[in-house]
């Protein structure tokens, strides 16, 4: 039987990354919002199932569409949809928290025992990506932007959002002196976000030059590479830590242990990159009072990184390294994965 195609980009196995031809997306149903993608971002979740076909337990089962940090145009909307009209441009809200189990019922939505997340192989079947050409959603995950806005900007709604909620776990920053250790995109995102919130001084490390380079067009007041300087934090931990918070998005044992060092007593340390098993010097999170916290995903910070980058309250232009086609998805994700040659790198839907 014949149908209509679109295209996707599609992981099968590691390195295995293919442009196929899936159905349409389906006519709006009721409150719903068909939209034709315009842009997406390759995260870092997509690019392990790129490499590896998973993390940890999370493992590709069957193909899946890979993608979720997205923006596009409104192309119809479905009956009882009066917010949105053809031709919008939005950028979409991939997580769909059920709204009924106990964390989402305590306000705690990021925690969701059921959680349905775009381009993620949790689930079985999986939860089909948005690296596609268009796609039918309900229309409470769209967010309106302004015609004028890059819709590359407007897709880095997505990660922004982690990384406000992030920030906002550290407490006020207003006036504070921060440290950014790890500056790849979620960690410059949390450095914008610092900046934002009212930092006084935010001091960058990272091993890549190409890494600190964009954390400076973002707000670092200084930067460090480690590799040419390994001694390079510690006149920061003079009277037992400088910083008054430590965002650690690097997920590196060293890294975290370097925090640990830096941050003053009764500081805030929140770790945000991902990591294994670590051993963790407790004595010193016991003796200086540090209030250590991860953060994960985000909830209504999606709204208020869309309203941020669509008023120019914060710039992220320099985060966006590259925009290739998305018929060149493998070279693309390639590039992604090289950190001295990109930051973030974006696809270009139709």
């Amino acid at each position: 039987m014949e149908f209509a195609a679109m295209r996707a980009i599609v992981a099968h196995q590691p390195h295995d990354l293919r442009i196929e031809e899936w159905p349409d997306a389906a006519a709006p149903g009721p409150g719903e919002v068909r939209v034709r993608v315009a842009r997406g971002g390759i995260c870092g979740s997509d690019l392990h199932y790129y490499h590896h076909a998973g993390f940890g337990t999370v493992r590709l089962k069957e193909p899946m569409i890979l993608g979720h940090e997205v923006a596009g145009r409104v192309m119809d909307v479905g009956v009882g949809v009066s917010d949105f009209a053809a031709d919008d441009p939005v950028a979409i809200n991939p997580g769909m928290p059920c709204n009924d189990c106990h964390f989402c019922r305590k306000g705690q939505r990021n925690q969701c025992l059921d959680m349905s997340f775009f381009g993620s192989a949790m689930r079985f079947p999986h939860m089909q990506g948005l690296f596609r050409d268009e796609v039918t959603v309900p229309a409470e995950q769209l967010y309106k932007v302004p015609q004028c806005l890059d819709l590359g900007l407007a897709a880095c709604a997505e990660p922004f959002a982690v990384c406000l909620h992030a920030v906002a776990s550290a407490g006020s920053l207003l006036g504070a002196k921060v440290l950014v250790s790890g500056c790849g995109p979620i960690g410059n995102l949390v450095l914008a976000a610092a900046r934002h919130a009212g930092a006084r001084e935010i001091v960058a490390v990272d091993i890549a030059d190409a890494a600190l380079t964009v954390a400076g067009k973002l707000g670092a007041d200084s930067t460090i590479n480690l590799t040419k300087t390994p001694d390079g934090l510690a006149p920061f931990a003079d009277r037992k830590g400088l910083f008054d918070a430590v965002f650690e998005c690097s997920g590196a044992p060293k890294a975290l242990a370097a925090a640990l060092d830096v941050v003053r007593p009764g500081g805030a340390l929140v770790t945000v990159g991902l990591g294994g098993d670590i051993s963790l010097p407790l004595n010193l999170v016991v003796t200086k009072e540090i209030l250590m916290r991860g953060s994960f995903r985000f909830d209504a910070e999606f709204g208020l990184a869309v309203h941020l980058i669509a008023t120019g309250a914060v710039d992220l232009t320099p985060l966006i390294s590259a925009t290739m086609p998305a018929a060149d998805a493998d070279a693309a994700f390639r590039l992604a994965s090289d950190r001295s040659q990109s930051m973030k790198v974006q696809l270009a839907f139709a």
